[in-house]
């Protein structure tokens, strides 16, 4: 067991999607599947390697989603950019983000927690309050484990998409339906117009400009 304070590089190894749902199955508040791991459940086949597995909650739940954690875990916050502290630290009201979830057994990561907005009927996006989603569509019940709508984790992937997100992006958009296509490019165009991905859903009749991606000089 270990009894060291981990850091930001402490080892990996992430827990598979049951996995998550049996350690959370405690917990008496709403969370689900995020990020990338979201994105291979509802596909329902890995599309590559995650090098974690995230779960969301909003802010208000944390505290009560981690206390529920069982014995053998533990829990750290990441306070700021670069501080790693026990999560029983961190002040009530604080806003923390992300919160890892350590095995003690192993003394590896096992689960990041990262804290998003809604309201009592639907999810709200986190960085624009204006994108707002009904719960039963922001959140899939998939073989009984909650996972964030595709079109979702795409919209948060599309601020600043890695070669890799072009990677989950290519995998999932051939298989949404209409309506969260639909969805998806309204918010890329409205939310994120600079995303480099707003320039496969730009209108002919008002194109993106490559340019906006570029980084604007003072």
């Amino acid at each position: 067991m270990s009894d060291s304070a981990p850091t930001f590089e402490t080892s990996w190894d992430p827990l598979a999607p049951q996995a998550v749902a049996e350690l959370l199955e405690a917990a008496p508040v709403r969370w689900w599947l995020s990020g990338g791991v979201a994105l291979d459940r509802w596909l329902g086949a890995p599309i590559r390697p995650r090098p974690n597995t995230d779960v969301s909650v909003v802010l208000a739940d944390l505290p009560q989603l981690v206390a529920s954690i069982p014995e053998g875990y533990d829990a750290w916050a990441v306070r700021g950019e670069d501080e790693l502290v026990p999560f029983a630290e961190v002040d009530p009201g604080d806003e923390v983000q992300p919160v890892l979830i350590r095995d003690l057994a192993t003394g590896s990561w096992v689960l990041r927690v990262n804290v998003e907005d809604g309201a009592p009927r639907a999810w709200v996006y986190k960085r624009d309050p204006r994108l707002q989603l009904p719960w039963e569509r922001a959140v899939l019940d998939i073989d009984g484990i909650p996972t964030g709508a595709p079109e979702v984790q795409l919209v948060w992937k599309a601020l600043r998409p890695r070669p890799e997100d072009d990677v989950d992006k290519d995998a999932v958009l051939p298989h949404l339906s209409e309506e969260a296509i639909a969805w998806y490019e309204r918010c890329i165009l409205s939310i994120h117009p600079h995303s480099s991905w707003s320039i496969h859903v730009r209108s002919p009749f008002a194109p993106a400009k490559a340019s906006w991606n570029r980084t604007q000089r003072r």
